[in-house]
């Protein structure tokens, strides 16, 4: 089951490499813009993390593996439509499919993982494995990207995604158990209207800015929306039962901080794999193969490093994995400021590593502090929310950098302008890995720890009085 469940982390982590390594090929193709190029990595992650937390519920309410089911489907079928797509608005609306697909993947199969390894350390290390899966997708995606980019074209890059998707719906049949929560939740309609609103209209006026300017009439009206769902959610959802956000689970410190911390350490990530695809190739002059063959360092530290850091959150808890990770992200982001076509890619790809080092360490104290101390009823739901802190980071990554990048530009071609107009986004990954580590010093302490224990009461008692209604 844990084999299954991590295929589905295969084929959204590899998509996501891959798409990375194609968007030079697709620029030149589809004569995409940069802002293009963001729409074509955002609409994806846009979607997936509006919806990941209605996935998460819907799989507790209606059953795990016939979510599960329809997420592999769902996302196979978007694959090949993106192979077929005739312009970038295409392709962008299929992003879109696959999207959905991939919003019933990742949080309900780590829904599945969380009520099959019910102990603490087994739990913590199929985390770990689970995350070492990261590390494979990073490394075989823009290896295999780049193969099919150089041999056939970048339609082939979403080819992959098919027969993995299939061979998991099979197997998911055959032999993943239907689960789901000992009550049903109902569909919370108003706060997803106000969870799409909110991302939605951040994430475009953050990437439209730098075409229609920051105080035009339009992006301010985008930014108001934002506030407004934002405003409304936390309005209306302490008041209903069955909420989509339960906001009680952010009484739990390190679940509040693991929160943060996967909004932080995704947007340095993102931010890393756009600047990094660009660079590599539009600038270096780096064919995509090449481009996917310098990412393979980060690629093997991940998966060293992923399991590594499940063992220790499961033995000595989550302040070492989360101080390595924010240091590592944070010391990558310096040393790639100044980048140029010049510039040593021995040294390029040193960097690169000692991002990887900090990057394998993250996931597992983040998915970690997200379900420990729920309720097995609510796994699916606090899977979600860490999901979809991961999302909304890399929506916001690639958005931020690439309106910095954009504004830095100011007309000039990649080649020529990005060495100078890049320095502001690798400050800001580093910017990033800095606010890791403070969380990691701030979210682990014995303080902390009581919050979650305190947590888990408000949840138990809600579990007695159920059972007392009963």
């Amino acid at each position: 089951m844990l084999a299954i469940c991590s295929m589905s982390l295969l084929i959204v982590g590899m998509d996501t490499t891959i798409v990375n390594v194609a968007l030079p090929a697709i620029r030149r193709d589809l004569h995409a813009s940069l802002s293009g190029l963001q729409w074509t990595i955002d609409a994806y992650v846009v979607v997936l993390a509006s919806l990941l937390m209605l996935s998460g519920s819907t799989a507790d309410r209606l059953g795990r593996r016939r979510t599960f089911q329809t997420g592999l489907a769902l996302f196979t079928i978007g694959s090949l439509l993106c192979s077929l797509a005739p312009g970038l608005g295409w392709l962008v609306g299929f992003r879109m499919v696959q999207a959905v697909g991939g919003s019933m993947l990742n949080p309900v199969a780590m829904s599945i993982i969380t009520n099959v390894f019910t102990e603490r350390r087994e739990r913590a290390r199929a985390i770990g494995v689970w995350g070492a899966v990261v590390g494979i997708s990073i490394g075989i995606g823009p290896v295999v990207g780049g193969v099919l980019i150089d041999s056939i074209g970048w339609r082939a890059i979403f080819w992959i995604n098919i027969p993995i998707g299939v061979a998991a719906l099979v197997l998911a049949a055959r032999f993943v158990p239907e689960s789901k929560a000992a009550r049903a939740r109902r569909v919370d309609v108003v706060g997803q209207v106000a969870v799409i609103a909110l991302l939605a209209s951040l994430t475009y006026a953050i990437i439209e800015a730098p075409r229609a300017g920051w105080g035009s009439a339009e992006i301010l009206a985008l930014f108001g929306v934002a506030a407004a769902a934002l405003l409304l959610l936390l309005a209306y959802e302490p008041r209903r039962p069955d909420p989509l956000l339960d906001l009680r689970f952010f009484r739990s410190v390190p679940f509040a901080g693991a929160t943060v911390t996967a909004i932080c350490s995704f947007a340095a990530f993102a931010a890393f794999l756009f600047l990094n695809a660009l660079y590599l190739q539009d600038v270096r002059g780096l064919s995509a193969l090449q481009a996917g063959l310098c990412t393979l360092p980060f690629a093997v530290l991940t998966m060293i490093f992923a399991p590594l850091s499940g063992r220790i959150v499961g033995t000595r808890g989550p302040r070492v994995p989360l101080l390595v990770a924010g240091a590592g992200m944070c010391a990558g982001g310096v040393m790639l400021v100044g980048t140029g076509p010049h510039t040593s890619l021995a040294w390029v790809i040193f960097a690169f590593a000692v991002f990887a080092l900090g990057f394998g360490m993250v996931n597992a104290p983040i998915t970690t502090a997200a379900v420990s101390g729920m309720p097995n009823s609510q796994a699916g739901v606090a899977a979600a929310v860490a999901s979809t802190s991961r999302q909304v980071g890399a929506a916001l990554g690639v958005a931020v950098v690439g309106s910095v990048l954009n504004s830095g530009l100011g007309g000039a071609s990649l080649s020529t302008g990005f060495a100078k107009a890049s320095d502001a986004g690798w400050w800001i990954v580093a910017g990033c890995g800095l606010a890791v580590f403070l969380l990691g010093i701030l979210t682990s302490g014995r303080w902390a720890a009581r919050t979650v224990a305190r947590t888990t009461e408000l949840f138990d008692e809600d579990v007695r009085a159920q059972l007392a209604a009963a």
